[in-house]
């Protein structure tokens, strides 16, 4: 076993001792497996004490939420939007966005999030998809380091704190081009960002207090270096 495998382990044993993940296909994606949760046996009362790390520390990397799984699903329908580009997945969480990119001919990939177990995450998914992803935990210090400019942002899943939208418009600043799938804002009102696609999808293992957020809308946006180009 791997050692990032070993550690993604180590950092869900940390909240859920008695849990484990599993490879597990995408039902929209099949090319593309991910290290999830095996739920066959959390059919069970959790102990206060679990709740309690559980909300503090939830392992959200381990479950795939919907709006990643439509990203990877409009990109392999739209693998233009990809191909040969610098791409960069904001917020990557379990990193599927960026595994899906890197599967349809990025040029660069990088999954950034400022969690650091969520990068312990994208590490091993990639390990498990043959895919070569770099990773970063601070977004602001990779562009300044980038010897090239980034063409695409991918973010899927991103607005789950309304306080992240003013993000939308910082992004817009350091690319090219910006698709944003999201299922929790059903009225986005962004400059720039425009409704183009939506889909449906379950969040993995299914969470039934998240059926909710199914209904998953791909926006996009041009960025600041493409709209100021000569």
């Amino acid at each position: 076993m791997s050692d990032v495998l070993n550690d993604l382990k180590m950092l869900l044993h940390r909240t859920i001792p008695s849990a484990n993940i599993i490879p597990t296909r995408m039902p929209l994606t099949p090319w593309l497996q991910l290290w999830l949760l095996d739920d066959s046996n959390m059919d069970r009362p959790f102990s206060p004490e679990e709740i309690r790390v559980i909300w503090e520390a939830p392992p959200y990397w381990c479950f795939c939420w919907a709006s990643g799984q439509i990203m990877a699903q409009y990109i392999e329908q739209n693998p233009d939007s990809v191909k040969d580009k610098v791409v960069v997945d904001f917020g990557a969480g379990s990193g599927i966005a960026a595994v899906a990119a890197a599967k349809f001919g990025a040029k660069r990939v990088i999954a950034c999030d400022i969690d650091k177990d969520a990068i312990v995450s994208c590490k091993a998914n990639a390990a498990l998809n043959n895919v070569e992803i770099e990773f970063s935990e601070d977004f602001f210090q990779l562009i300044s380091e980038l010897n090239e400019p980034i063409d695409t942002i991918l973010a899927a899943d991103v607005l789950y704190d309304r306080d992240n939208i003013p993000l939308l418009s910082l992004l817009r600043k350091e690319c090219k081009s910006i698709l944003m799938a999201d299922s929790r804002v059903k009225n986005l009102n962004v400059e720039g960002y425009q409704q183009f696609s939506e889909g449906n999808a379950e969040t993995l293992p299914p969470l039934e207090r998240f059926d909710e957020f199914k209904h998953v809308i791909i926006y996009r946006a041009a960025g600041d270096t493409e709209i100021n180009q000569p």
